[in-house]
């Protein structure tokens, strides 16, 4: 679901979707600009981006068409991603829609939170904000090796668990009783980071809706990073290629078939 304007930019995204046998069923038009993205690239690696874009939050009647095209949508999903941008979309009321949409139908929700409505998301099944992001939110440091700091995080934003992306140290994840676990990285090569977050958090959604439990989304989401960061740009990554990527660990010994926290490929915010 998400919003586009009456341009060429938002005829263009439904043109590519109509062209991949995709329907446009939830995306509401606007009355402002699409948000379009220039990428500079040098040396086939992205240097800066370009945004052109209205980021106000929508207001009025848009909003009553947000939430009209969230129900539609949650209604026949296995799992909400929450994926918010900043853009002015994901405004209170479509949060709380859809998290209550979910929450009756008994599907996982997964949070890739910005600042703007950072503590919008109780409920989610999954939070995922970088070490920065929850920072910044709290207003402190966390401290990683304690527990209770952990925990205390958990209890403020109201969700089931808090996935710390922390880069080129992994991610912890900490359930509602603060107990942690560490997902750490693995060393490789790592060609392009861009899109690599977005990857960890589909990976996520699919894997819980699956029947996976929080730990085992955030291992398999974070072999999934790992593939896609020796991509250029924002590319996809197949669940035969987090399988080659699996046993190419296990055959190093760095996998383990034990389920446990020490499995591990590269995370990235």
């Amino acid at each position: 679901m998400g919003a586009l304007g009456d341009d060429a930019a938002g005829r263009m995204v439904r043109e590519i979707l109509a062209r991949f046998g995709a329907h446009d069923r939830s995306l509401v038009t606007v009355s402002r600009a699409t948000t379009t993205k220039t990428r500079i690239v040098a040396r086939a690696q992205q240097v800066v981006r370009v945004d052109e874009e209205d980021d106000a939050d929508v207001t009025g009647t848009e909003v009553g068409r947000l939430l009209a095209a969230v129900e539609q949508a949650v209604g026949t999903a296995d799992a909400v991603v929450l994926e918010d941008y900043n853009k002015g979309v994901l405004v209170p009321a479509v949060i709380e829609a859809a998290t209550r949409a979910a929450q009756a139908r008994g599907i996982p929700v997964v949070v890739d939170p910005k600042f703007r409505n950072f503590f919008r998301y109780r409920g989610a099944t999954i939070f995922k904000p970088n070490r920065r992001e929850l920072e910044a939110a709290l207003g402190a440091a966390v401290d990683l090796d304690s527990p209770r700091a952990l925990h205390d995080a958990v209890e403020r934003l109201g969700v089931g668990h808090l996935l710390l992306t922390l880069g080129e140290h992994g991610m912890a994840l900490v359930g509602p009783d603060g107990a942690t676990h560490r997902v750490p990285t693995t060393a490789r090569a790592v060609y392009d980071v861009v899109g690599a977050g977005d990857t960890v958090t589909a990976y996520l959604a699919v894997t819980l809706a699956a029947g996976a439990t929080p730990l085992e989304a955030a291992i398999v989401a974070n072999y999934a990073a790992g593939v896609e960061v020796g991509k250029s740009g924002a590319a996809t990554v197949s669940a035969a290629e987090v399988l080659e990527a699996y046993d190419a660990h296990a055959a190093d010994g760095t996998a383990t078939s034990s389920g446990g926290p020490d499995r591990g490929a590269p995370a990235y915010t």
